[in-house]
């Protein structure tokens, strides 16, 4: 360290005067000393007021020139020395050396200003403001097509540069997206695949630009799927995979790159990554498969790239998914039933599917799960069977495979996920399907459980599906069974409070299955539907100008349903709806007009 003090005294006085030899052997000094102790030399360079010193040296003329970019860039390799370095003023004139011919000046100017903007706001505007990121650019763009081991180091590094300029600085990334940066960098993986420090710097860098939105873009113009792939294919080491795998997620965001990625042929090596690790124990081959099969299923929420993969029911990728719901392994269960979710997006596919005995398979993984089950699997099965339910002609197929039953088993779930799937599944099942609708509806426990999850106001998708299962039984099944089972539930009042839904195809099954109430077993309900203010209710519906038309159709059915009570219809005078009503004769809507002339007459009547 006494040395490193004599060096900087005499590089303080040599500087001045020039004398490049003495400059040099300093300058060998100062090198050694940060190869030595980096922390401890830095702070004696920055303690001694060196810093400010360099940027006189950094002349591109002077031989000493590469040295002094070499001591910044191993001096900024402590984060403590960042911000001197800007304040030192060396940002503008290593960025005037980036123009140099010279491939160590550039080397070492490329290191310098990397390091000095990793992690380091300061660093990177001062590098934004004197436009090195500009020049960077152009020489990877203009240097790309030479292999030579000197030229792929230099490449090495200005990628880097690049990268620690704009990590997690969303405007530098988009900043650089819009220089092209992309392209070109595309064009280093496919002609430099054979190095593996530039094709890893390569990788990092799709990797932060990739998660910008309007990099996707630019990405799917090029042959990024095409690359990558075959780039995949190359590796054998884990490492490798996974900094692949972590361009691969966020590109396969995107619905374009989507199906070039599966042109290209990254699905089979998912496959073979499954077909490896399905039986490993080791960490990472859990963690591999756990990326392949998720990102199969991202592949799948395309709608080409899922139709391409589907095949007519046909596709070897279908087959070989569907293998994995009866596997042993957690993760390849969730993964399929995900996936039969994801190919269950057309009436043709989910038809093909229940035609071929998929609802089975996901009978069976259910019934595995019953008892202390995986919560993921769950929900990612019952997620399939309720896509599957959508078409009309699967409905009674399933139900007579016995789809009800099991998903009942769920009932007494805890986990609002896997509640409201079970949910909606059961509202598609049923759904046109009178007998279905009768049967459960007559369910004490599933309409008891259904009238508390009315009540989960902290978990909104669950109260909603609830509220809109309990009015599908009713509407499904027009029995008085089913609503007196209803009533007896306590489940009237929520179809009340469902009735001012903001939401209009709630509002509006909130009231036909309240109408159907009415007209069934109204001396049942008449209790309750004036605890829970029906008619104020109805009154603010047909007063609402924003009410939709059958909204007002359907609230005009309800009064004449419920005139037949005594209570009720004193609270329809005391309103006086007959104004409201005559009004709503002159609707530009026929069908809200003709039923306003029917109430009036009715009210009238029984006024």
């Amino acid at each position: 360290m006494d040395n490193l003090s004599d060096a900087l005294e005499k590089l303080k006085i040599a500087s001045t005067d020039s004398a490049t030899d003495s400059v040099e052997s300093c300058l060998d000094c100062l090198l050694k000393a940060l190869a030595n102790n980096s922390t401890e030399a830095s702070m004696k360079i920055h303690e001694m007021g060196v810093l400010p010193l360099f940027p006189t040296l950094l002349h591109p003329q002077s031989s000493c020139t590469p040295k002094v970019a070499n001591i910044i860039a191993e001096v900024a390799k402590n984060e403590f020395m960042r911000s001197p370095c800007v304040e030192a003023g060396l940002i503008p004139p290593l960025v005037q050396l980036l123009n140099s011919t010279d491939q160590e000046v550039l080397l070492q100017t490329g290191r310098a200003l990397g390091n000095i903007c990793y992690d380091s706001h300061e660093g990177r505007s001062a590098v934004d403001l004197a436009g090195g990121a500009q020049i960077v650019a152009e020489h990877i763009k203009s240097l790309s097509q030479n292999t030579e081991p000197a030229n792929e180091k230099l490449l090495t590094v200005f990628c880097g540069m690049l990268m620690n300029y704009s990590n997690d600085n969303d405007s530098l990334q988009a900043q650089l997206i819009s220089m092209g940066v992309i392209p070109t960098l595309v064009r280093l993986l496919g002609i430099h695949s054979h190095n593996t420090a530039l094709t890893e710097m390569c990788l990092i860098a799709f990797g932060n630009l990739a998660e910008l939105e309007s990099s996707k873009e630019q990405f799917a113009s090029t042959n990024i799927a095409e690359e990558l792939v075959h780039l995949f294919q190359k590796q054998m080491e884990h490492e490798k995979k996974e900094m692949i795998f972590e361009v691969l997620a966020p590109l396969a965001e995107n619905d374009v790159i989507k199906l070039q990625l599966v042109e290209a042929g990254l699905v089979e090596c998912l496959l073979e990554v499954v077909a490896q690790t399905v039986d490993g124990e080791r960490e990472e081959d859990i963690a591999q498969l756990k990326t392949a099969s998720d990102l199969m299923v991202l592949l799948l929420l395309g709608d080409e790239s899922m139709q391409k993969l589907f095949e007519g029911g046909k596709g070897s990728v279908f087959q070989r998914v569907l293998s994995w719901v009866p596997s042993h392994n957690h993760q390849l269960q969730l993964a399929g039933a995900l996936a039969i979710a994801n190919f269950a997006r057309n009436d043709g596919n989910c038809i093909h599917m229940v035609d071929t005995g998929i609802v089975q398979k996901l009978l069976e993984l259910l019934d595995r799960h019953v008892e202390e089950g995986n919560v993921t699997v769950q929900h990612a099965a019952l997620s399939a069977l309720r896509n599957l339910a959508i078409p009309v002609v699967n409905k009674s197929k399933m139900l007579s495979a016995g789809v009800a039953d099991v998903v009942l088993k769920f009932l007494q779930s805890e986990m609002p996920p896997v509640q409201f799937k079970l949910l909606g599944t059961l509202r598609m099942l049923i759904d046109t399907q009178a007998e279905a609708a009768d049967h459960l509806g007559t369910n004490g426990k599933l309409v008891e459980r259904l009238v508390e999850w009315c009540e989960a106001k902290d978990h909104a998708g669950v109260m909603g599906e609830s509220n809109r299962l309990l009015s599908a039984l009713i509407r499904h099944s027009k029995s008085k069974e089913v609503v007196r089972t209803v009533i007896q539930g306590g489940g009237v009042k929520h179809l009340v409070t469902m009735a001012t839904s903001e939401h209009m195809i709630m509002q509006n099954e909130a009231l036909v299955a309240l109408g159907l109430i009415a007209a069934l077993d109204l001396v049942a309900a008449e209790k309750d539907l004036v605890g829970a203010g029906l008619v104020s209710v109805l009154h603010k519906l047909l007063s609402d100008e924003r009410s939709a038309p059958e909204i007002k159709y359907n609230s005009m059915i309800l009064i004449c349903a419920v005139m037949g009570s005594e209570p009720l219809h004193k609270e329809v005078q005391s309103l006086a709806f007959i104004n409201i009503v005559s009004k709503l004769r002159a609707h530009e809507n026929k069908t809200v007009s003709h039923q306003a002339s029917l109430t009036e007459q009715r009210l009238t009547a029984q006024s």
